[in-house]
């Protein structure tokens, strides 16, 4: 097993395989190397992520509505199908999600000029200035979360997890 580590300590993880290697010397445990930190770093991620949702009364689920309605460009509306596709969730949640949101202010529903039986969703002027300070709190946290790693890291963990994501998602 190798350990790439600044302290002499092993972390978490290694200890796991260490412990799985005593008791099942017959099963390779180095793919858990990869998978168990990064299912770790991901928990710790999305902890540091949603704090920030949080301090302005977002859920993940509202910051995604309204981020995918900012980077719609002006009017700042889709419909709810869109909405469903560009935030990776069904058209049901969405809905709750845009509930939420309306009872809060941050987005108007109204009828589509295109087709009167379909609904359009739209940030309004509270939403899209939410949205702008959020994400970019949101981006500045991203930044500081990186911030361990050099740019050249950055830039070739991005490269492998590009290609490992595209053999799920290509």
């Amino acid at each position: 097993m190798r350990e790439d580590q600044s302290s002499s300590e092993p972390d978490h993880v290694a200890r796991i395989q260490q412990e799985w290697e005593r008791e099942r010397p017959d099963v390779d445990v180095r793919p858990q190397g990869v998978i168990g930190r990064l299912h770790r770093v991901g928990m710790h991620l999305t902890e540091s992520i949603v704090e920030v949702y949080a301090r302005h009364g977002l859920g993940e689920g509202e910051f995604d509505v309204l981020a995918a309605l900012r980077r719609a460009g002006d009017p700042f509306e889709r419909v709810p199908g869109e909405l469903a596709a560009h935030t990776m969730v069904t058209t049901g949640a969405v809905t709750k999600r845009v509930d939420r949101l309306e009872r809060a202010g941050l987005v108007a529903r109204r009828v589509s000029e295109r087709d009167g039986r379909s609904r359009v969703v739209g940030l309004t002027e509270e939403g899209r200035h939410l949205i702008d300070e959020v994400f970019t709190e949101h981006m500045e946290n991203e930044r500081e979360l990186l911030d361990g790693l050099t740019r050249d890291q950055v830039e070739q963990l991005e490269s492998l997890l590009t290609a490992w994501l595209a053999r799920f998602e290509g």
